[in-house]
């Protein structure tokens, strides 16, 4: 059996952002699996660029990954209690791209944030985003990574024990989700 496939997406571009480490640091604790970390940094839809020259490649070719990948993790920071602008900025362009990736994807969310709250808002923004798309969103446990500067080690590892264990449960719950989802499709 092949190992399972596993796609990364932070909402956050900064190349130094603590998404991008919660994003790095699930995938590792996910397990074996082909990890790919998305590049969202597309241009704004645009109506005009949809109808020509057409929707962009870099668009597509995150569509791809989404529906090639046999889970998702998705995590958002919060930026003036809401999503980022480039995250909705991407699920707005996946969803004019005809494939559908979303559908039935097993999906894990979480957010990393400044703020005391760790960006639920965010996170809560972030599902009722995806639900017209109908992934196969895990539920629970929560992952709302608080005060986020003072929560990874030199190495990019999580520190705050509580957040950790909740990470490891729902990696174990996303890749469940994703062997059944295998299983069921084969």
């Amino acid at each position: 059996m092949t190992k399972l496939s596993l796609l990364g997406i932070s909402g956050a571009l900064r190349a130094e952002s603590t998404n991008r480490l919660l994003v790095r640091e699930a995938a590792r604790r996910f397990g074996e699996a082909e990890f790919t970390e998305a590049d969202i940094r597309f241009p704004l839809f645009d109506q005009d660029i949809e109808d020509d020259p057409g929707i962009p490649e870099e668009v597509m070719s995150l569509a791809h990954q989404i529906a090639a990948s046999d889970a998702v993790i998705v995590s958002t920071p919060e930026y003036n209690k809401g999503i980022s602008g480039a995250l909705k900025n991407a699920l707005d362009w996946i969803s004019r791209t005809g494939v559908a990736p979303w559908k039935d994807k097993p999906v894990a969310l979480m957010s990393a944030a400044a703020g005391r709250a760790g960006g639920e808002r965010s996170q809560n923004m972030t599902r009722l985003c995806l639900a017209p798309f109908q992934p196969r969103i895990i539920n629970g446990p929560e992952l709302m990574v608080a005060q986020t500067s003072n929560q990874w080690d030199e190495n990019g590892r999580l520190t705050n024990e509580m957040n950790a264990k909740a990470l490891d449960d729902l990696m174990a719950l996303l890749r469940k989700e994703a062997e059944w989802m295998r299983a069921r499709a084969a």
